[in-house]
């Protein structure tokens, strides 16, 4: 299974925000993060990449 850490970009800032995501489901700017374990946690911004060799989702704040 391939977990995702997901990192929020705010300007020249990275920060990370969750890790072992299982799935991402986007509504408008809404974004769903829900982890291995059933664990959620609601961002705003646009997703601007989607790495799976880094394992990292990189997004843009909003």
């Amino acid at each position: 299974m391939c977990e995702l850490s997901i990192i929020m970009l705010r300007g020249e800032n990275r920060e990370k925000v969750m890790e072992s995501v299982a799935k991402i489901l986007v509504e408008g700017t809404s974004i769903q993060l829900t982890g291995i374990l059933g664990d959620r946690m609601t961002v705003e911004g646009s997703i601007r990449e989607i790495n799976f060799s880094r394992g990292e989702a990189l997004i843009i704040s909003k």
